[in-house]
Formats: C-alpha cells, structure tokens, sequence
C-alpha cells in the first residue's frame, strides 16, 4: 500500500472515529464507583453532603485522568478503590463500622475481567487498604482468597502497610454501633461498601470492592463483597461491584448473575441490573456496573447510593438521590 493512499485511509478512520463520539455513539473507556447505597436521609446535614460529593467527584476526577491515559482497567479500579477506602467518610477501610465486638473486621475483591483472574481478603484487622492486598493475592499466589491470621501474615510478608486498628475508628462509626446496641432494629445503615467498575481503551473490564461490612455483625461474618461472583465480578463482557444487605447478594450470587445477563444474555448492562433488583426485591442496595460498549450504570433500590460515573463522550457526574 502507498503512502498517500495509507495517510487517507487513516484520516477517514479518524474521521469517522470523531463525527461518532460527537454523535454520542461510540464510547471508548467507561467507569463508574459507589461509596454505598442505603438508607441515606434526604435532608443530609449540607456539611455532610458537600463532603461526600467532593470525595467522589475527587475520586473519579482521577479515574478519568488515568483512562483518558491509557492505564489498564485493572489498575484504575484497584487505585479508586484505594481512594475510597482511605476516605473515612465511607464504610471500607478508614471509616469503617465496628462489629458486635467493637471490632473492625474488613474483606475486599478485585477480578480482572479479560484474563478471569482475581483475588480477595477477608477478616482483615491492620491492613490498611484491604483492595490493595487482594490485587497482590490475585497476581502472587495462585490462590483467590486469604482470610483472618492468614491473610495478615501474608501481608506482612510481603511488607504491605499496616495499621493500629484505631487507625479505622471514627466517631460516626462508633456512635452508629452504640444506636445499635441499644436499639439494634432501629438501626439503618446508611452506606455499605465501596466500589468501581471500569472499561479501558482496550476494552478491558474490571471491577473492585471494599467493605467493612454491616454496624453490629457477629465477629467472623463475611459479607458479599469478596465473593467472587456474589458482590464482585468481571469477565470479558461485563464489570459489576455491589452494595447492600451482604446476605441477600450472596443468596442470588447478584453480580455474575448481572454479567451473564449483561453479556451471553444480550441484556447489556443496564437492563442486566434493573432485572436483577427486581429479582431482590426484599434487598434494598444497588449495584454499579459497565459492559463492552454502553454507558456506566449506577442504580439502586434503597433511599439512595454515593455514585458517580464517567466517560469518555463528556459524561461526569456525582449523585445520591434521584435518578440518572
């Protein structure tokens, strides 16, 4: 092929290319995270709802800067995750709840949809971000999950920062279980796990999730979150992270379920979970997740979820309440 005839077929691609993203058509990379969904007030104190919403325009603010430059989508979901774990404003890492033992038990999941590879850590007590050993987990040592005394030593091994686990206290967290050991079925959590899914350049998708699980849990419980396939799931067509009731995601295996409806099902993403909540209908929660070609999705079944989510046709927003 000639050289002028090579240049003019190159610039009819990237003609194309552009007169389709102005027309909202095609969508290159994609992500969308959430610091939560449940009964979160309406009326919020506006300190505290200017505070969480600048969190989460910050932390996908970087999500954007990291794939519009080409970063891998396993990479850009581990490190918003790390984000939202060191913003104690949200239940996964600092700012995490405290088990009936006045505890803080913390678990994550990360899943690299392209290869099906994934790790995740549970039980955890001194590390500080939970997602960044599970990444290590899935890359290091053939296996999918550590828990509890395991997990800690192997994070020591491998000279993971750790914590005094007064470093995860916060004074909501505390004054929310003293409400619920004195009133446990008063007790509405607000906000329950972090997480993103994320498309890349490529085409990749990943997800990722952190918790610290529900106020007031019997030590030793486990939560959907780093259950591969019930609160975390990617593979080549689908990336998916859930928040809510624990339990309720586990009994429906919610977040693979989202994918083969999303994917082999030919639903795409958004449909994939608007069925599965309806599927859970006592399940007030929601779930975030992305497909190979559509816009990021966010929805939720409770009074309202933290999200945001952007793209590379100029989408960006940050929400609570109210609909997409």
């Amino acid at each position: 092929m000639n050289t002028i005839l090579q240049q003019w077929i190159t610039g009819q691609v990237l003609l194309v290319s552009s007169r389709l993203m102005s027309a909202g058509i095609t969508r290159d990379w994609g992500v969308a995270i959430h610091g939560g969904a449940g009964s979160i007030p309406v009326e919020m104190p506006p300190g505290r709802r200017d505070e969480c919403m600048a969190a989460l325009k910050g932390i996908l603010d970087l999500g954007v800067q990291l794939l519009s430059a080409g970063t891998a989508a396993v990479d850009v979901a581990e490190q918003l995750v790390t984000g939202l774990e060191d913003e104690p404003l949200f239940n996964a890492g600092r700012g995490s709840v405290f088990n009936i033992d006045g505890e803080h038990e913390l678990e994550a999941a990360i899943m690299d949809g392209s290869s099906l590879d994934c790790g995740a850590a549970a039980g955890l007590r001194t590390v500080r971000n939970p997602i960044r050993l599970a990444r290590c987990i899935m890359d290091h040592t053939g296996h999918v999950m550590l828990a509890g005394s395991g997990a800690e030593e192997y994070a020591q091994s491998i000279g993971m920062e750790r914590v005094d686990p007064s470093w995860f206290d916060t004074d909501r967290r505390l004054a929310e279980l003293e409400r619920y050991k004195a009133e446990p079925a008063t007790l509405e959590q607000e906000g329950s796990t972090v997480g993103a899914v994320v498309r890349d350049v490529e085409g990749r998708l990943a997800s990722a999730t952190s918790t610290g699980g529900m106020t007031g849990k019997m030590a030793g419980r486990i939560g959907d979150s780093p259950l591969v396939g019930c609160g975390t799931y990617a593979d080549e067509g689908c990336a998916v992270s859930c928040t809510g009731r624990g339990e309720d995601f586990v009994r429906h295996v919610a977040a693979h379920k989202v994918a083969l409806l999303a994917g082999s099902g030919g639903l795409g993403a958004r449909a994939a979970v608007e069925r599965v909540l309806r599927m859970m209908p006592d399940a007030a929660g929601g779930i975030i997740a992305i497909d190979r070609e559509g816009v990021p999705v966010a929805l939720f079944s409770s009074r309202g979820m933290y999200r945001g989510r952007a793209d590379s046709t100029g989408l960006f927003e940050t929400l609570i309440h109210g609909e997409e």
